[in-house]
């Protein structure tokens, strides 16, 4: 059987640690950057792909690194998505919006 591929897109928030969570987030991408997964930081969470069990097993262990650096509580919210029908990145997905905008400048 083929290995399912996913894209997420996490927002992880550990509470009770304060207002500032540069700190935790950066573990958080380490995680991301030792389990071997493409990532990309954005203002609100992080967008993730690989394949499914890596990418959960990651997310777990974000939970059980931030856990251990003292946040007594985390909410987490993911979106993901996957689909069969042919393979693509999240770089794919962003370049398909780039292009069909600048053929949108070009019209104007």
């Amino acid at each position: 059987m083929k290995t399912l591929s996913v894209m997420v897109d996490i927002c992880l928030v550990p509470l009770g640690v304060g207002v500032s969570l540069g700190e935790y987030i950066a573990a958080c991408q380490k995680v991301f950057e030792e389990a071997g997964l493409s990532y990309e930081l954005h203002a609100y969470g992080t967008n993730v792909e690989g394949e499914w069990d890596q990418v959960m097993a990651a997310v777990k262990r974000c939970h059980e690194v931030v856990h251990a650096m003292g946040a007594p509580r985390i909410t987490t919210s993911m979106r993901l998505g996957t689909r069969t029908d042919r393979t693509q990145t999240m770089q794919d997905k962003v370049e398909s919006v780039t292009r069909r905008l600048a053929v949108g400048d070009e019209a104007d």
